[in-house]
This record gives structure tokens, sequence and C-alpha cells, in this order.
């Protein structure tokens, strides 16, 4: 008999990947969505196979009559208080109600078991779910991928197509843990098929330096970009605090710009100093050259 999973978060972006994933390893995948979501992506889900569990988020009767018969339940979901912790929480409510021995996290990042609080308001959220959701009775992962390696192709401070520049913060030589969203969504299928899950699994595609990625990029990409100190972590640090406090309508936003320059400072701050990649055979990782190549195409 195939392993049940259901998925939270199936019609986005991580999500789906992650559907594709189960579904090439045999599982029967249950997409939870809820009431209000987009008809189209729900269709696609359908035409792939996956059975639809809808319920609204809110509703613990419906969450525990959609995890009956589930051998492990994944989140992808993305959000703020509401949805990372209330709703996540909820959900594991619903699980262990319906009797689900499994739960893995929508913990997606960084270490954030690594960094203080009041760094990382997302990574505070997440800090906040953890230590609430290791007092319920439900075996719990979280799969630490540090940055999706996916924003190298498309610009950030690290790698600026625009500058010509590898911007970093701190030490050039710091290595930083990037991992693809399609590695993380193959990595998190045969986790959800494993029923011995550790509490945490940390995984990357490639670890990189500034003096490593500026070596890489001018092979991959046929020029030299100047590498750039961009300031210290203790800089980086207050200059958030500032923007965080002038600009409060981004408690409200997922990804406001001082959250995004957050994440900067994180990927400076804390690393992965051991793999569980391993623990699975099949997944192809992929290197920085790789990745970097793609933009040439």
């Amino acid at each position: 008999m195939a392993t049940t999973i259901l998925l939270a978060g199936a019609t986005g972006n991580l999500g789906g990947r992650i559907v594709r994933e189960l579904r090439k390893r045999g599982a029967d995948v249950r997409a939870l969505v809820r009431p209000s979501s987009d008809p189209q992506k729900v269709e696609e889900l359908k035409q792939q196979g996956v059975q639809i569990a809808e319920a609204d988020p809110s509703d613990l009767a419906q969450l525990t009559k959609a995890c009956e018969g589930v051998d492990c339940v994944v989140s992808s979901l993305q959000g703020l208080h509401d949805v990372i912790v209330d709703t996540q929480l909820r959900l594991v409510d619903a699980a262990v109600a319906a009797g689900v021995p499994r739960f893995i996290a929508s913990d997606f990042s960084s270490d954030f078991t690594k960094q203080p609080d009041g760094e990382n308001r997302n990574f505070d959220l997440r800090r906040d779910f953890m230590r609430q959701v290791d007092t319920k009775a439900i075996a719990t992962t979280s799969i630490l991928n540090g940055a999706f390696a996916d924003l190298l192709l498309y610009g950030m401070p690290l790698l600026d197509v625009k500058k010509k520049q590898i911007g970093y913060w701190e030490n050039p030589d710091w290595r930083i843990d990037f991992t693809t969203m399609d590695s993380t969504a193959a990595y998190t299928a045969a986790a959800a098929l494993d029923e011995s899950t550790p509490r945490i699994l940390r995984i990357a595609d490639f670890q990189v330096s500034p003096n490593e990625l500026a070596a890489i990029t001018k092979a991959a990409m046929g020029e030299a970009f100047d590498l750039v100190r961009m300031g210290s972590l203790d800089e980086l640090a207050a200059y958030n605090k500032r923007e965080r406090a002038a600009h409060p309508e981004g408690e409200q936003e997922v990804f406001p710009r001082w959250q995004q320059s957050q994440y900067m400072q994180s990927m400076f701050s804390v690393q992965h100093e051991s793999l569980d990649n391993d623990r699975y055979a099949g997944i192809a990782w992929v290197s920085p050259q790789a990745l970097l190549a793609q933009r040439r195409q």
C-alpha cells in the first residue's frame, strides 16, 4: 500500500515541486487547500493524480478530517504569525487528533536555531513554532536548506549582475549554504517517506564563499565581478534595526525590504557545520558552476 502524504501549501512554488517529487516516488498525495484557493491551480493538482482535501485553516474539525489516514503531514506554508505559528499549530493538533505520526514543518531556511531572537523576524516566528510544536505528541522534522540558490539567478547583493559585483559583509571567506528549490523539494519528498527522520536535517547543494563565488562567476559567466565589502555584520544588524523601526508597515508583509536584508545578515551569520545530504540516494545535487551557467543560456 502506498504511503499517503498530506501537503499544506501544494499550490505554492515550493509546494508544487514537492508534489511532483512525491508523485515520482510513488506516494499518494493529498493536497490541503483553502476554499478560496485558485481553481486553476487546484485543477492542475487533480490532473497530477493528487487528492484534494478542502478545509478552512481555522477549523480544527475540518483539518482533522483532512489528516485521517495520512502517514505524514508536510507543510510548505508561507506567511506571518497567523500562518507559521497559528495555522501550523492547528494543523499539528489536527494531525495528532487523527493519529498521524509525523510532521515536517515549513522551516526551509538558514539554521535559525543558531541565531538569537530579534535578528530575523521570519526566523523568530519559526523558533516560536518550534518551541511550541516540540511539546506536541508528534515527531516533527525541520529541513534547513540555507538560502534558496535560485536567488543567485535573479539578482541579490551577494551577486549583483547589474553592478557586476560580489557583495559581502564581514568576511569574504565565509561559506554560505545554498540549495535549489528543486533539490529542497526532492529531499523533502524523500524525508516524508522516511519513517525515522531526526528532529533537524541540514542540507545544501553547495557551500560557497564570496571569494569562491567571484572565481566561479568569472568562469561561468565569462567576465570578472568586483569583490566589494558592504560593511561589518554589526553595521548590517544596526541598519536592519533602523529600517524595521522606520517602516512598521512591513510587519504586515512576508518579505518587506528590511526582512530581505535580515536574510542577508543571517546568511553571513549562521552556517551548517555538517550536512545530511547523503541520507537519501538519487538526489541530483547542483554545483554553483552548473547553476550560474544557466544565466548564459
